[in-house]
């Protein structure tokens, strides 16, 4: 026997467009009974916290809506079935097309090194869809290495979102419209009743047993984390990972995190109603044996009313600052006589899932022995970081040098493009500076000179026009 309501909400991803935001993201509530919809005001947006509309509807007095109990058998539990890796395999390549990778390497205020971006699309196995206007895709896999779920994620020249879907629904959609024959495992994986049931960067979990955990909403500030404070290849660094949205967060899919030190770090939302969320699911998410969850309120203490409105999360606030203050505090953790970097442990490599997920396996001379074959991708930036005669840009430092010294630098932000804002111009200068001495003549490194000249010339700029109104 189990409670059945009068009301629920639709089951299923059909949406409509939300009375309150206009956005196509509402679940309508429907009657158990009859199974039709009730009037379009009563359902849930779920945009959660950026819109938060929830109409649930009323009781007239007069009538008993109690919960009834029915008979209903329990259902057996069907198994789910995964992705194949060949699917997963197929998407990583085509780095140059991709948007999201791309902003990381040139379009953010502080570039990250192409070793960075390397090591986090082999740790998270980070692909791209270059047919959906060169979208990222962020696979779930779970703790035994199954791949259940591929988000597709459509950037702007900002990183900030444009277009969400998932690989399977994307490759159903290419199917259909060449009129060919699905795949045989599309049919199947589309009969779970849950798509992502894990969370992403779960498949870490058995690689790095000791290491706490950082449990964020989306796969994109799980990224960003791991940017920021390093890979998990120190005990005492977090392992990011992400739920999915704000309502996926429970027990259900965190039980693979038991025995571990959990701190969540929810988005900012109109009112704190995400941080009050997920702060008021602490205590179940405690019953899970061994682990420890608690909840930052880093965001919550700095965040302007304009930030919460927007629902900007941990992710927005990193990408501001510069990595390598975050890598410096990383590195000090480290003991001297280790002496490795934080990253380029995995250059130019997609490393191979476990076997569990082996692409193919031959059988090979009289005695039967195996060659198990994996994906492994060639250079993943090879099409943009082609081999080059090594430039000279010496003479160019200097006079950047030169200037950046005579010239008083401006204390409040300086736009330098569409895309980026310097809000600390003498630490941007500095850190711009050290990495195009280090890396001199390094054609990956030649954005940090440009972004410096361009500076200049901003900057050079603005003195002419002072002094003509002088």
């Amino acid at each position: 026997m189990e409670n059945q309501y009068k009301y629920s909400l639709q089951k299923g991803s059909s949406k409509t467009i939300c009375p309150e935001c206009g956005k196509k993201t509402f679940v309508r509530y429907i009657d158990n009974v009859t199974g039709e919809c009730l009037p379009s005001q009563f359902g849930r947006c779920d945009r959660e916290s950026k819109c938060g509309y929830h109409n649930k509807p009323a009781f007239e007095k007069d009538q008993d809506f109690k919960p009834y109990k029915v008979f209903t058998p329990k259902p057996k539990p069907q198994p789910q079935t995964p992705i194949p890796f060949e699917v997963l395999a197929g998407t990583l390549t085509d780095y140059s097309k991709n948007v999201f990778i791309q902003n990381l390497l040139g379009r953010v205020a502080f570039p990250f090194d192409q070793c960075d971006i390397e090591s986090v699309i082999s740790l998270y196995y980070l692909g791209t869809v270059a047919s959906f206007g060169g979208a990222v895709a962020f696979p779930f896999i779970d703790i035994q290495n199954n791949i259940r779920a591929i988000q597709v994620k459509q950037f702007d020249e900002t990183n900030h979102t444009t277009k969400t879907s998932f690989l399977h629904s994307i490759l159903k959609y290419h199917y259909s419209q060449r009129g060919d024959r699905l795949p045989d495992w599309l049919p199947s994986y589309e009969l779970n009743e849950t798509k992502v049931s894990c969370l992403f960067g779960e498949h870490l979990l058995n690689k790095y047993p000791l290491n706490p955990i950082a449990l964020v909403e989306a796969p994109k500030s799980a990224i960003y984390g791991t940017l920021y404070f390093g890979l998990p290849n120190v005990p005492e660094r977090f392992i990011w990972v992400a739920v999915y949205n704000l309502s996926s967060l429970n027990v259900a899919k965190c039980k693979a995190l038991k025995g571990r030190d959990v701190v969540l770090f929810p988005d900012l939302s109109t009112d704190g109603k995400a941080f009050d969320l997920w702060n008021s699911k602490l205590n179940e998410l405690n019953t899970i044996k061994g682990a420890r969850f608690t909840i930052s309120d880093l965001l919550e203490r700095k965040a302007s009313e304009a930030e919460r409105a927007n629902g900007c999360d941990i992710a927005d606030y990193l990408i501001c600052q510069d990595w390598r203050l975050f890598r410096e505090s990383a590195k000090s953790e480290i003991c001297e006589s280790q002496n490795k970097d934080i990253f380029c442990a995995l250059q130019n490599i997609v490393e191979p899932l476990k076997t569990e997920i082996e692409l193919s396996t031959e059988k090979s001379g009289e005695s039967g022995s195996e060659t198990k074959h994996f994906f492994c991708a060639p250079s993943i930036f090879e099409r943009d970081y082609r081999p080059q005669p090594k430039q000279n840009w010496s003479v160019e430092i200097s006079e950047l040098e030169n200037y950046f010294v005579a010239v008083e630098l401006p204390a409040q932000p300086v736009r330098l493009n569409q895309c980026t804002v310097i809000t600390n111009v003498p630490l941007f200068i500095e850190s711009h500076l050290s990495t195009v001495k280090a890396n001199n003549g390094r054609n990956v490194f030649l954005p940090y000179l440009q972004r410096l000249q361009t500076l200049k010339q901003i900057l050079a700029n603005n003195k002419n026009l002072q002094k003509s109104w002088d």
